[in-house]
């Protein structure tokens, strides 16, 4: 989840909160890429990080091997991240601001019916694999209590949480104005769900389906409508 990038300072010895913390920062990337050419690095690397993923597991997921798969310098990944950890969260948290800029341009700002819209919120948010966001599987989910902390947790959900109640106060069409807790509910059914479909990968699924019901209990939540699949 979101985390502060910054560089690890040297521990004083004999003090265990400083130990903690530089444990905990190492756990975090260094720096966040400001220049095109540091965002198209970072990007390759994310890239590399995935393919091998996918391909080989999370047991060949190191520091060499994501710098060779990326073409790059191993001392260059470490200008990022320390290791494979600060990898992954760094990976996660660009997960969640990719999500935030498309909520942000296909459903807060961009034209449309409340239906089109806020259906498009539902399955950005619910989809357990999105062809066009970041790739996010159960190994990820797995592990990111190695990580990330519950304060990250938190600061997500407020994140995506503050995103969709910014959406739906966006579609002034809607038949009647959802309460707060009406929007909670919805996001919250639409984003767990999601991450316990991803974790328990279930035998049968039929995901476009299972998606159009997420959308249907969603829409009936924030507007008292059903969507038509």
């Amino acid at each position: 989840m979101k985390q502060p990038y910054h560089r690890v300072g040297r521990a004083r010895f004999g003090f265990a909160g400083d130990v903690g913390k530089v444990a905990e920062a190492r756990r975090k990337p260094l720096k966040r890429p400001a220049q095109p050419r540091a965002r198209a690095t970072v990007k390759a690397i994310y890239e590399a990080f995935v393919r091998i993923l996918c391909r080989d597991g999370w047991d060949r997921v190191t520091t060499r091997n994501v710098a060779a798969e990326a073409g790059i310098a191993v001392g260059t990944l470490y200008d990022y991240f320390p290791n494979r950890l600060a990898l992954l969260s760094g990976y996660e948290r660009h997960a969640i601001d990719e999500l935030l800029d498309r909520i942000e341009v296909d459903v807060i700002t961009a034209a449309g019916t409340w239906r089109e819209r806020l259906g498009l919120l539902v399955r950005l948010t619910a989809n357990p694999k999105p062809a066009d966001l970041p790739y996010f599987d159960r190994t990820m989910l797995l592990i990111e209590n190695e990580y990330a902390e519950p304060k990250h947790h938190r600061r997500a959900y407020e994140e995506l949480l503050g995103a969709w109640k910014r959406a739906v106060a966006a579609c002034t069409d809607l038949p009647r104005r959802p309460a707060d807790h009406e929007v909670e509910a919805a996001f919250s059914a639409a984003l767990g769900a999601r991450r316990y479909v991803v974790l328990a990968e279930p035998r049968h699924f039929d995901r476009k389906r299972w998606l159009a019901d997420i959308e249907a209990m969603c829409m009936w939540l924030l507007a008292g409508e059903v969507a038509a699949n």
